[in-house]
């Protein structure tokens, strides 16, 4: 049946989102013109682990995840994964009580190897392949994700005689939210979970209802990637709880959770505005509590997944300028990078900021596109921003808010091997995953 979805009257959102800092907290300038991050030079990184490489500020990541668990404490806040993944990021995850939020049998076993609790891990995916599932039963994870009613009947036979998982089912709420249509997950017509507005999501509700060996503890919903407002949250609490209340009226039955994804932005250029955790816990929170109180239900537990969230500002990744040349009316800065260890800009046309450090420079800056040394005309990191006139081969060049969806989409494009990851913390630098080589990639081609 085909459901309304109208919204509920609301009084005014909160002012729009301000501005966030682009730079980790602990970024600081040095009399040589140089960047510190975590107490450490950039340039000394650049030159002790080479270029391109990823830094991640370990405070930073720590103080992120804080902001959430802060802001939200009676919530469960699981931190998506697929952002960026390496066994320290799990360890600092689970040391500041986050729950985790995989996507494939890869992801989960790096968790499980790391030490991370499975019951608080949830499994997602829109296709999970036997193995997924498999591993998911074997190391117990705390909730999986139902994507589809096909993968209903499939997940239930394979759990064992006298056992139950608990899952939850991915809804689709029709809420048009994101940056770049590839990221908006919340409307009808993308991959994703099953519609609020065609009755499919309370049909699989009824088929997961009358699986003995699945045990279904709640809804999730996924909106979308880079949402800087509160609006889209708010809608989709609006048609959810009326959906969860059907659900009583229909089945008897009160689910205890309520999973609303995340997606929340981050700056990539100065004047970029971010999500506030603690606007989002009031306004959302608060629809939440309003609406439950509406159609007479429990408020459920509040499931929050921030992945870029807490990794993106946490990252610095590190070049160095291979060539400078001018075309026309644009001058281009080659770098030792591109779209194999940042593939974001290629996808979504997303730019960042550059930065030269490691020295001070007199040269008036003007625009420069940076570019990537691949060959492909749509290997462009950065357009029109502004360098010294200087700038020259050699120079090392920073780019922020590189700690989400680069290491995690990394390729070996061109076999150029994938960079390393270095941690920054109190004035110290230690290796998290180191270059991948020619080496490593020759070995993998087994001959004819």
């Amino acid at each position: 049946m085909s459901l309304p979805l109208a919204p509920i009257s609301l009084p005014p959102l909160p002012e729009e989102p301000t501005p966030a800092p682009v730079w980790p907290a602990s970024t600081q300038t040095m009399p040589s013109g140089d960047l510190a991050v975590g107490g450490v030079a950039l340039a000394e990184l650049a030159d002790r682990f080479g270029t391109p490489s990823y830094v991640i500020d370990e405070d930073e990541v720590r103080t992120r995840a804080r902001a959430w668990r802060t802001a939200l404490p009676h919530a469960d806040v699981a931190y998506a994964g697929k952002a960026f993944l390496t066994r320290a990021m799990i360890r600092w995850i689970r040391e500041e009580g986050l729950c985790l939020d995989v996507c494939s049998a890869g992801e989960l076993e790096l968790a499980a190897h790391t030490g991370f609790p499975a019951e608080r891990i949830v499994l997602h995916g829109n296709a999970k392949s036997p193995d997924d599932l498999r591993a998911a039963l074997r190391l117990g994870v705390g909730r999986l994700v139902i994507d589809s009613t096909g993968e209903i009947a499939r997940l239930a036979a394979l759990i064992p005689p006298g056992t139950r998982q608990k899952v939850l089912v991915r809804v689709v709420p029709g809420v048009a939210a994101g940056a770049h249509s590839a990221v908006r997950t919340g409307v009808e017509g993308q991959k994703f979970g099953l519609p609020v507005a065609g009755g499919e999501a309370e049909d699989a509700v009824a088929r997961i209802l009358g699986q003995p060996r699945l045990e279904l503890t709640g809804l999730h919903c996924h909106l979308g990637s880079q949402i800087a407002e509160l609006g889209p949250y708010v809608t989709a609490v609006q048609r959810l709880v009326p959906l969860l209340a059907r659900i009583r009226d229909r089945h008897g039955v009160t689910f205890p959770e309520l999973d609303l994804g995340g997606g929340f932005a981050i700056a990539y250029r100065d004047g970029d505005p971010a999500l506030d955790p603690r606007a989002y816990a009031d306004r959302v929170g608060g629809e939440l509590a309003l609406q439950c109180a509406r159609f007479d239900l429990p408020v459920p537990r509040l499931t929050v997944e921030p992945g870029r969230w807490i990794a993106g500002p946490a990252g610095v990744a590190l070049y160095r300028v291979l060539a400078v040349k001018s075309t026309g009316d644009t001058t281009f800065v080659a770098v030792d990078g591109g779209m194999s260890d940042n593939p974001r800009p290629a996808l979504y046309g997303v730019r960042y900021t550059v930065r030269l450090v490691g020295r001070a420079s007199p040269a008036p800056a003007r625009a420069m596109t940076v570019v990537g040394r691949h060959c492909e005309a749509g290997d462009v990191l950065a357009e029109g921003v502004q360098l010294p006139g200087d700038i020259r081969p050699g120079d090392v060049l920073a780019v922020p808010a590189s700690g989400a969806y680069h290491l995690s989409m990394a390729s070996a494009y061109n076999l150029v091997g994938r960079p390393p990851v270095a941690a920054v913390s109190g004035g110290r630098a230690r290796l998290l995953v180191r270059r991948e080589t020619l080496e490593d990639l020759r070995s993998r081609d087994v001959g004819e």
